[in-house]
């Protein structure tokens, strides 16, 4: 990796993503929109540069703890670089989550302030009245009527103290190898973890992924329905539109297809990104058809759950874009393997992006071999430097240079990586790995599945077999004939080992805010609802 993503110097990141287009003409240009205002990249900066004087205002000191709770608009931004030009340790929050998650999180990070949209606030006091080292909470979209009573707290407006502080530029002392932001872990296998990352990571990813295998430019307009609170969402919509100068539509609801093809008329994006699940429901819906309703749509890009082949093939004949199918995660940030244009192999996750390593290891962490699954290992520029109050987790995720992520995958002859699910949950069948996605591609494949996931149940014999929770397309109806076929489906796209022994029929399955099914929350119930062999 060259030395300027990864020596130790004095660097804020925000001169790289909000000052140096600033500088180089862009003052005027439109960094953001959203339903209801736009930010230019001169406000951007202005904004910033009062958020960060008004923390230094209300004694909020460098290396403290600022919590995110925002939705995607255009105040997001302002405040999450006006927090790392301050200095202070920006903390995005899923806005999905419920007050015990946040009463966790919250108290976990220790946050001095609270940067919150007002109607996301409301059922937090109680939680808030509770936390020792949070002294300041700053309301998004409120009016100084509907500030609350006193509550031992420091409550503000936003747009109040961005109005009353000081214009002077200012940016903190900060170094390359200094903590910016955290991140927290999905959940997608129990409590999240917080991962701290550094300055410098923010602009590695932005070069190596969005500006080298996605060839952002300036003339590019992103939408990305991955929010900005998570790394992939943070990547897509903030830091690789903002590396080189072009514009991100943000959508602050949660997105629906027809959400998406709302933004996609109204904007026209040339660059969408999205997640297995919503891609699949895109291509159910009756309004699809050629760019998604976007005539300068260029490149798709799909994360957070590997993309069934036929998923992908379809898009591509249905849209007439490719969506290149990657990985990534909140310990690297960003995404480090992935398909990359004129070179998609449809089924399979892609080769590492350049500037990265990679490696599939055994439980012993020696290097296996072509077509043997075991752990993919990571090595690169922006690691995380560990998670936050967990030694045992970090010493066992951030080894030397390498990070493993707990991800089971497999290598063919000519270099391209397949996802085999993660490590929990893999299971053995007559002696054999099965890889939940395997199981689950074959599944959707089938013209009257829309989603599904596998995980490994013992049988009447104490032996591990696949079970199959699943969600039915519109039309269809869950009879014994219809899961006789899907059984025998399996057998013929996956393996005759692999078919499931049950298939539960579900309205909807357990996901993270990031697209992720939660397995862990299916191998935990004891649903009556099995239909065995």
């Amino acid at each position: 990796m060259s030395d300027n993503l990864t020596e130790r110097r004095p660097y804020n990141a925000v001169t790289d993503f909000v000052d140096a287009n600033v500088a180089r003409g862009l003052a005027e240009k439109i960094a953001f929109i959203d339903p209801n205002n736009t930010l230019s990249y001169g406000e951007l900066q202005a904004r910033s540069v009062r958020f960060a004087n008004a923390l230094r205002g209300l004694g909020i000191r460098q290396e403290e703890r600022v919590a995110l709770l925002l939705n995607d608009t255009v105040d997001y931004p302002a405040a999450f670089w006006g927090t790392v030009r301050a200095g202070r340790i920006a903390i995005p929050l899923n806005t999905f989550l419920t007050v015990p998650q946040y009463a966790y999180i919250l108290g976990d990070c220790r946050a001095t302030a609270l940067v919150a949209a007002a109607p996301l606030v409301q059922a937090l006091w109680p939680v808030i009245e509770r936390l020792p080292h949070l002294r300041t909470v700053i309301l998004v979209g409120a009016t100084a009527g509907e500030l609350p009573a006193s509550r031992g707290h420091d409550v503000r407006l936003f747009e109040g103290i961005l109005d009353a502080a000081d214009a002077t530029p200012f940016t903190a002392g900060t170094v390359s190898d200094e903590v910016a932001f955290w991140l927290y872990t999905s959940g997608s296998t129990g409590d999240p973890k917080g991962v701290r990352h550094v300055h410098s990571s923010l602009m590695a990813t932005a070069k190596l992924f969005g500006q080298g295998v996605l060839g952002i430019g300036e003339t590019d307009v992103v939408h990305s329905a991955a929010k900005l609170f998570f790394a992939y969402g943070l990547g897509n919509a903030m830091t690789f539109p903002l590396s080189v100068g072009a514009t991100t539509a943000l959508w602050p609801e949660r997105p629906s297809p027809e959400s998406v093809f709302e933004m996609m008329r109204k904007h026209r994006p040339t660059i969408f990104y999205g997640v297995p699940s919503l891609y699949t429901a895109l291509l159910s819906h009756p309004d699809i058809g050629k760019g998604a309703g976007s005539d300068r749509l260029r490149i798709c890009v799909s994360a957070g759950e590997a993309l069934p082949a036929h998923i992908g093939e379809r898009w591509r004949k249905v849209v007439g874009v490719d969506i290149l199918d990657g990985i990534g995660s909140t310990e690297l940030l960003q995404t480090f393997l992935s398909n990359r244009p004129g070179e998609i192999r449809y089924g399979s996750t892609g080769k590492p992006v350049p500037g990265y390593e990679a490696r599939i290891v055994d439980e012993k962490g020696c290097e296996l071999g072509a077509n043997e699954i075991g752990e993919l290992i990571i090595r690169g520029p922006s690691a995380a430097e560990g998670y936050w109050n967990q030694r045992a987790k970090s010493q066992r995720t951030f080894v030397g240079h390498w990070t493993y992520t707990g991800d089971k995958f497999r290598r063919d002859a000519d270099g391209y990586y397949y996802y085999c699910g993660r490590t929990d949950d893999m299971f053995k069948v007559s002696g054999m790995w099965v890889s939940p996605f395997d199981v689950e591609a074959a599944l959707t494949s089938h013209e009257a599945v829309l989603e599904a996931a596998v995980i490994g149940k013992q049988d009447a014999d104490g032996l591990v077999k696949p079970k199959a929770f699943i969600v039915l397309k519109n039309g269809y109806v869950a009879d014994d004939s219809l899961l006789e076929r899907l059984k025998v489906h399996v057998k013929e796209h996956a393996g005759p080992w692999k078919y499931p022994r049950w298939i539960d029929v579900r309205a909807d399955l357990p996901h993270t805010a990031t697209g992720k099914i939660q397995r862990f929350k299916l191998r935990d119930e004891d649903s009556p609802a099995q239909r065995a062999d």
